[in-house]
């Protein structure tokens, strides 16, 4: 079975509509969502409803559980908070509802899911080996899906030495049939490592390959969404740049 991985979608319906016809023309099974479907973005309840609908499995995210009440405001930044009181504001009560459903963890077909990590599920950005290594200790699973850093990248690990990894891009295809694996398909809706194309990942359960995919989207549409919902202007500016 292949599975399309995605997360970080941020309530950015259109890099989330052109992710999910990418995976549409994709020969991807299932479609599963490692959280963060609210936050930073101006339409939450269009994202909600779109993984609703089309994901198999979904994790909640910091900024899904901020939304939910779960998380204090406080905990985040001030963009991230005024985004994400906004957000309880003008949510429909059924996706709300949706939203208090999710845990941040998971475990589908022999695969770890996690939003942050291994080791902390809600807040770890794992993003060097050193972190790395210590989240392949305490994984239960051979290969975890990790999201949260909105970096597409991996770490492995094999018997007898150190985690290595590195951010990957889009057609690098990975052989996971063996050795430790923490692997990241960066974020739908704000990527953060230069490109600012929508990441995903497609995961062969079968074959145990895993190949990293971009979408383009509407960038300028989904920032003029952000400025008409009033939102902070940089929450819009740093979509263009992919940071």
């Amino acid at each position: 079975m292949k599975v399309a991985v995605i997360s970080d979608i941020h309530a950015n319906r259109h890099a989330f509509e052109a992710t999910l016809e990418a995976v549409a023309a994709s020969d991807a099974s299932e479609l599963w969502c490692l959280g963060d479907l609210v936050g930073y973005g101006a339409e939450p309840d269009a994202c909600v409803e779109l993984a609703r609908e089309h994901a198999a499995v979904c994790l909640a995210g910091n900024h899904d559980l901020a939304v939910t009440g779960e998380i204090a405001l406080d905990e985040f930044s001030r963009g991230a908070s005024l985004a994400a009181q906004w957000t309880r504001e003008v949510i429909a009560p059924e996706n709300l509802a949706f939203l208090k459903t999710l845990s941040p963890t998971a475990a589908e077909s022999n695969v770890g899911l996690y939003h942050a990590s291994p080791r902390d599920p809600v807040w770890e950005y794992v993003l060097s080996t050193l972190l790395a290594e210590l989240c392949l200790d305490a994984q239960e699973h051979r290969v975890c899906l990790i999201g949260h850093s909105h970096v597409a990248l991996s770490f492995e690990r094999h018997e007898g030495e150190l985690a290595t990894g590195e951010p990957r891009r889009e057609g690098v295809t990975l052989d996971i049939a063996e050795g430790e694996w923490l692997l990241n398909p960066g974020s739908v809706g704000q990527p953060r490592d230069g490109d600012r194309r929508a990441s995903w990942l497609m995961l062969d359960l079968d074959s145990m390959r895993a190949s990293y995919n971009r979408a383009d989207y509407d960038v300028a549409g989904a920032a003029a969404a952000i400025r008409a919902a009033r939102l902070p202007d940089s929450l819009a500016e740093r979509l263009e740049y992919g940071q």
